[in-house]
């Protein structure tokens, strides 16, 4: 079990790599996004409540779906054992 105190140093620790992540990147950040919350499914049966492993999300620019990704390789989030980081494409549609 972690101890409460180590616990907080690693958050703090997490939030100051975080920021010093975010400061590398400003320029391709579009949204610096929120942590999310209790999910929803919606079907033609109804509403449940159901589970995902996404906790935050963020939107980036970058000329390419590879470059994106890349840009997530040195992320924070990573250093939590098991963790992962999805990077969906957002298509323009010519917009």
């Amino acid at each position: 079990t972690t101890k409460p105190e180590e616990m907080k140093a690693q958050m703090e620790k997490m939030m100051t790599d975080t920021q010093a992540w975010m400061a590398k990147h400003a320029a391709s950040l579009v949204e610096t996004g929120a942590p999310l919350g209790k999910t929803k499914s919606v079907t033609a049966d109804g509403v449940t409540d159901t589970r995902n492993d996404l906790n935050y999300y963020c939107v980036v620019e970058a000329d390419t779906h590879e470059a994106a990704a890349a840009m997530f390789a040195e992320n924070p989030h990573l250093q939590i054992p098991t963790s992962s980081i999805d990077v969906i494409a957002i298509p323009h549609f010519g917009m």
